[in-house]
């Protein structure tokens, strides 16, 4: 999928339409602090092994979600969206 890097879309910070800057989130590190992440380390700690089996390759998804940052050339603030799916993903300049 290709998409400009800069497109008009609504900025829920100035209410109206303006030109938005367009980046790929990037992912980060899981916090050990969150409620899944601890219930998480919590089952692994006692007997057995891991709490589910890893899929294997027949079982993933053909697509990857990925998430996108809007930033609002305007007043500066930036926005996501829902994540779509795509195989491949590329930022192209404006035509």
């Amino acid at each position: 999928m290709k998409m400009p890097r800069v497109i008009m879309g609504y900025c829920p910070h100035c209410k109206k339409h303006v030109e938005l800057e367009v980046e790929r989130v990037k992912s980060r590190p899981r916090s050990e602090l969150r409620l899944g992440q601890r219930r998480y380390r919590r089952k692994l700690k006692g007997y057995g092994s891991f709490p589910k089996p890893k899929p294997g390759p027949e079982r993933e998804k053909p697509t990857r979600r990925l998430h996108l940052r809007f930033k609002c050339k305007s007043c500066k603030k930036s926005h996501q969206r829902r994540g779509i799916r795509a195989k491949k993903f590329e930022l192209t300049e404006a035509q």
